[in-house]
């Protein structure tokens, strides 16, 4: 029987299993799913990672027998190695729940023996399995930024793995300070309190009334200066407004490019990575025009390329990611498989 390596991605309602085979290879391309229930305590939340991992080996005709290691994508932040501490998406009485090794035991209960298990956080997973795909057989390093409603960061090395950090909290790079005196913008309140000007401010979905705001006076007859919609609402109808070629819109999100670029070369300055692969609502193909990913990825490049040094400006690659929703549990099962022994 061939050696499978598991991967569960626990997001803060859906829960998502994958797996690769010992080669590396995805198993398959389609998410087992399954409800995490947090609601109902943390044993129905491994409960449901147990449901999903059944799931998805009964999909493909696998045995938990195959399974040689597990990976588990939490989002953090962590007390200690899967200990979990106060998360935004996560009831109060979830601080200092020792998820691994609640979830190690029910593993080994269902498999009949240990089944070995690593746990990180869910970006830096998912930039493991962007990493494997964008590089093939190459190695090199790898930066990931995927604006969301905050920044998912992760820099993989070269051996395949997310730099964590000393205190689990490595590359929470949307929470450094944007130059923003390059981008001609007032400081913007970050989700985490600061009000330097955090990175995550100027490229993701939080910082878009903040944009909005600040820009409008320049667009007095917009449709939104008149409009009774929430901030919320307003931020989010302006991916597609700009793809309608809403000039306040394709502003904005030109400056999220322009901050984005020149967060890829700070950060390719610290890590000098070959690749930087970008995620996020705002390059998917099934909700983005080809036209406007165009001119978001080719405002990230041009950004960036006048703060590099000149041999990255000829050896880094800024690309678009391509796993979406499977990246996190992909790269959980990647980390089980790189961390297994020989």
């Amino acid at each position: 029987m061939r050696p499978i390596f598991i991967g569960t991605d626990s997001g803060a309602t859906t829960s998502k299993t994958c797996g690769v085979f010992d080669d590396g290879t995805p198993i398959s391309l389609k998410l087992a799913q399954s409800s995490t229930n947090a609601q109902m305590g943390t044993a129905a939340v491994v409960g449901g990672w147990i449901e999903g991992v059944d799931k998805f080996l009964a999909e493909h005709a696998l045995s938990w027998a195959q399974v040689r290691g597990v990976g588990l994508a939490m989002p953090g932040p962590y007390q200690a190695y899967g200990v979990l501490d106060r998360s935004p998406n996560l009831p109060a009485s979830f601080a200092g729940w020792a998820f691994h090794a609640d979830y190690r035991d029910a593993l080994a209960k269902h498999a009949g023996r240990p089944v070995p298990l690593v746990t990180g956080n869910d970006g830096n997973y998912g930039g493991v399995a962007e990493a494997a795909r964008v590089r093939g057989d190459k190695r090199a390093g790898v930066i990931m930024l995927a604006p969301g409603s905050g920044l998912g960061a992760a820099y993989v090395d070269p051996q395949g793995l997310p730099l964590d950090g000393d205190t689990l909290t490595g590359m929470e790079a949307g929470h450094m300070p944007s130059p923003i005196h390059l981008l001609g913008l007032p400081p913007f309140r970050c989700g985490c309190g600061r009000t330097w000007g955090c990175v995550e401010a100027y490229t993701s979905l939080s910082g878009l009334p903040q944009y909005i705001d600040h820009l409008l006076p320049k667009y007095p007859n917009h449709p939104l200066a008149r409009s009774p919609a929430t901030p919320t609402e307003k931020a989010l109808s302006l991916r597609t407004r700009a793809q309608e070629g809403d000039p306040l819109a394709l502003e904005i999100f030109d400056c999220q490019a322009k901050a984005l670029g020149i967060h890829v070369a700070n950060l390719s300055l610290a890590l000098d990575a070959s690749f930087a692969v970008i995620g996020g609502g705002l390059i998917e193909p099934h909700a983005t025009t080809e036209t406007f990913r165009s001119r978001y990825l080719n405002g990230i490049r041009e950004a960036a390329e006048p703060w590099l040094f000149p041999v990255q400006r000829q050896t880094l690659r800024i690309v678009p990611a391509t796993l979406g929703d499977l990246s996190q549990a992909i790269g959980a099962a990647l980390v089980a498989l790189y961390n297994a022994p020989n």
